[in-house]
């Protein structure tokens, strides 16, 4: 189940996320469960747009999916294994 990922990918998706407090907190919010944007932003203090900014940027980069992407509203985020990867490094500080 648990997918390997190029080293060189990882760090590069760690900087991405390092770089933004609002995609961090939006992928740690993602960290154990699914959620709407404005649950997202109602748990992180963040403006829904600004959620919705993060997201986009996050689906883009294979970090985040939306489970009902043919939804108009409502629509269900949840965090890929690339994205937990990147979570552990950043939260662990791992170095290897």
């Amino acid at each position: 189940m648990s997918q390997q990922y190029d080293e060189e990918e990882i760090w590069n998706m760690v900087g991405f996320i390092k770089i933004s407090s609002t995609r961090y907190k939006t992928l740690k919010t993602l960290e154990s469960s699914f959620l709407m944007p404005s649950e997202i932003a109602r748990s992180t203090g963040l403006g829904t747009t600004q959620v919705s900014n993060a997201l986009h940027d996050l689906k883009e980069k294979n970090l985040v999916v939306c489970v009902n992407e043919n939804a108009s509203k409502g629509r269900i985020y949840q965090n890929t294994p690339l994205a937990l990867e990147v979570l552990n490094r950043i939260d662990n500080q791992k170095l290897d």
